[in-house]
């Protein structure tokens, strides 16, 4: 029996793990739902899981930092937004595998 070619190089299975890392958690996957329906800034992030301004800004940063998430200021409000196009289809792959009714 022939071995199976492998599908990702480890380059691209190391990059996979960390942004499946930095989305498993229930916090981050929520924030990126709700960032699915379009740009958000942190008072209404933190308005929608009533948490605290400091734990969301802490998620953000995860999900910026693995280019997730971009951010933009205007003004005193910080707006974030899904940066990869990959992960909006990730995201809604997600939905419509386990959130339909």
């Amino acid at each position: 029996m022939k071995p199976m070619p492998m599908l990702f190089n480890d380059e691209q299975v190391e990059s996979t793990c960390e942004i499946l890392k930095s989305i498993a958690h229930p916090i981050r996957l929520k924030i990126l739902c709700f960032i699915m329906e379009g740009e958000k800034n942190v008072t209404e992030i933190e308005g929608e899981f009533h948490s605290t301004i400091s734990n969301i800004s802490q998620h953000l940063t995860i999900l910026r930092k693995a280019n997730i998430l971009a951010r933009r200021k205007e003004a005193n409000y910080m707006f974030y937004s899904i940066k990869d196009p990959c992960i909006q289809v990730l995201m809604k792959t997600l939905k419509d595998l386990y959130c339909q009714a």
